[in-house]
């Protein structure tokens, strides 16, 4: 079982600063705990912003481990989408069984705040990382598994873990991979080999089968749910051929990003039924957040998506919610019908989308009212290009964005001001990252 309670209380006693992007100049000088404890409102903050929805985070952490729940899912969902141990939080006391991480550097932070259940969606194969690791099995309550993909990394965690005193073997999945894919055995039968190779390792410990589908494709046509269903497949191919190799241990068979968890969920399903003690896990991280661009077009669970869209194992359910916005400031009028923004690529993120204009108010304060006929077709460093139909936006005035994927949102924010609504001013939390 994850700790329940992560170690988050010098959080509180951190010390805000100017240094702190966005943060109130009254607040200088006070603990997080103390400047919440004066019910700021987030019409004091500075633009640019990104600002977070409580009510939100709160229905979308629901929804997803509600949905899980119901298919015999595991979900450990990826922490590197925020890294932000209170958003980490929220997730394990809704039933998350641990949290997948990308780095060992990660790994480091996330077992600073007592987390004690990490799958490493990634290999470790440099001598600094492994001896780290080694100290940390010493905790019996540590659980831990991490992937490898072919015998050279078997090869490698075995020459640097020989020698080294280490407490119990480290926990491997063989990651399988497809062509134009990411990482990962390019064939069951080459993961077939890894698989007995780390099962006759004496450092090593043969834990499942790994791998990611979500680099498969960027849409929902029916190619790439094929492709994205051909592939799971050849994982529980894999899965099935290893079962004279794995020991009495836990046994993780784990796939889904936040684009195709219904597909995963599919293909799964009878297999969770026949075998109901391998570990079936998710990893899907985004929806925690969910957003205005690239997922609210891709995942199953959008709000905007027809039932009859979301396929068997997405209908009836709970839907997830944008529960981050953008905010920021009209600086220029260089033209007519064309405004320049105070936020650019160093505040909100681009690699998926650029934002979408969403609401306009003369100041944080509000009133806040829709701002329709509108785009921003362009970004710099500290600018967004805002193209706008009818009367130019006073100087001054703010502009509330819908933003597109958020792991590449979060990386930009120290501090990101949480409301208890997105029609509320009072922030409630103050959510700390560390990237």
């Amino acid at each position: 079982m994850a700790t329940r309670k992560l170690r988050l209380e010098e959080l509180g006693e951190a010390r805000l600063s100017p240094r702190d992007k966005g943060i109130p100049e009254r607040a200088f000088g006070m603990t997080v705990t103390e400047f919440l404890a004066t019910r700021p409102r987030l019409a004091e903050f500075w633009t640019p912003l990104v600002a977070l929805d409580q009510s939100a985070i709160d229905n979308n952490v629901d929804v997803m481990a509600r949905w899980c729940s119901s298919r015999g899912l595991q979900l450990m969902p990826h922490g590197k989408t925020t890294m932000a141990p209170q958003l980490w939080q929220r997730q394990l006391d809704a039933g998350s069984t641990g949290i997948t991480l990308a780095t060992m550097g990660q790994v480091r932070t996330a077992r600073s705040f007592g987390l004690d259940s990490i799958m490493l969606a990634n290999a470790v194969v440099d001598g600094r990382s492994l001896r780290y690791l080694a100290g940390e099995l010493a905790d019996p309550q540590f659980r831990f598994v991490c992937w490898a993909d072919s015998v050279a990394t078997i090869a490698a965690m075995e020459h640097e873990l020989r020698g080294v005193d280490l407490p119990r073997p480290v926990d491997v999945c063989v990651e399988l991979g497809a062509a134009g894919g990411r990482t990962g055995a390019r064939s069951v039968a080459e993961g077939l080999e890894v698989a007995r190779r780390a099962a006759a390792s004496d450092v090593l410990r043969l834990a499942g089968v790994g791998g990611y589908e979500g680099s498969l494709g960027h849409d929902r046509s029916e190619e790439t749910l094929a492709n994205v269903r051909r592939y799971l497949w050849q994982q529980l191919e894999l899965h099935r051929a290893l079962g004279g190799l794995y020991d009495d241990g836990d046994i993780f068979v784990t796939a889904g990003g936040s684009a195709y968890f219904d597909v995963v969920a599919e293909v799964y399903g009878d297999a969770i039924a026949a075998d109901p003690h391998t570990l079936w896990t998710l990893r899907s991280g985004a929806y925690i957040t969910h957003d205005d661009g690239f997922y609210r077009r891709i995942s199953p669970l959008d709000e905007g998506r027809p039932a009859g869209q979301a396929g068997p194992h997405g209908a009836g359910a709970g839907r997830l919610l944008p529960a981050m916005r953008g905010i920021a400031r009209v600086v220029s009028h260089p033209e007519p019908g064309l405004s320049l923004l105070d936020g650019g690529k160093r505040d909100f993120p681009f690699d998926e989308g650029l934002p979408i204009p969403r609401r306009q108010a003369p100041d944080l304060q509000g009133p806040w009212t829709p701002l329709a006929g509108s785009s921003i077709p362009a970004m710099n460093d500290q600018h967004s290009y805002l193209v706008h139909s009818g009367r130019d936006l006073g100087l001054g005035s703010v502009v509330s964005l819908g933003l597109s994927h958020p792991c590449t949102t979060f990386d930009k924010w120290h501090y990101l001001p949480m409301t208890a609504s997105q029609d509320s001013d009072l922030v409630v939390e103050l959510v700390r990252t560390f990237f």
